[in-house]
């Protein structure tokens, strides 16, 4: 069994909120926009990484990393880009890879928009990360982990953090924050 955590779309950063939720991972997997070859190899020191390159990472960590990425973990065959829409609504070239590999889980970035959804047409597990990094349109800064033990997956975890601004302007610490969101979660449960 693995536990893997799931982040795209960091911006040049590494927010300690998001490592702290990331911790208890054996690996992270990053779907693109790092933002730069600092925060890429800071990412690469705090666990085993596997990462894609984004439309705004420069020639350094485009020169590190791939477009694509195709990898095995446990028994499940997973492909993770930067740029690939979703079920439904995928690109010509996710399309083409999907049907090329065959994979159990696709992975991508870039919308700044949580989504994870069965695709049944592809048999396989859509996921997209959202934005664990403070730059971009979105409100809530998100990231992903779940355990994969053979070809299943499960105990599916949701971060979601307002930026760091907009923690500013509810008049509490990150802290308070993290506490509030456990005890909503004891109350409620996780999925």
């Amino acid at each position: 069994m693995k536990r893997i955590g799931i982040i795209s779309d960091t911006h040049g950063s590494c927010p300690s909120d998001i490592k702290q939720f990331l911790q208890a991972c054996d690996e992270v997997w990053h779907a693109g926009d790092v933002g730069n070859e600092a925060t890429l190899s800071e990412w690469e020191r705090f666990k085993p990484l596997t990462a894609v390159y984004g439309n705004i990472d420069d020639y350094r960590v485009q020169k590190r990393l791939s477009e694509w990425a195709v990898f095995k973990c446990e028994d499940c065959k997973i492909i993770m880009t930067h740029i690939g829409g979703y079920p439904g609504r995928y690109n010509a070239d996710v399309v083409e890879k999907i049907k090329k590999e065959q994979p159990d889980v696709l992975i991508d970035g870039h919308s700044h928009i949580l989504k994870v959804m069965r695709d049944p047409k592809h048999n396989l597990m859509f996921f997209n990360p959202g934005a664990a990094g403070n730059h971009g349109l979105h409100q809530l800064r998100t990231a992903l982990r779940l355990k994969i033990e053979g070809k299943r997956l499960f105990d599916l975890e949701v971060l979601e953090i307002p930026r760091k601004s907009d923690l500013d302007g509810l008049g509490i610490t990150y802290e308070e924050y993290m506490q509030k969101r456990e005890e909503e979660s004891m109350r409620f449960g996780r999925f």
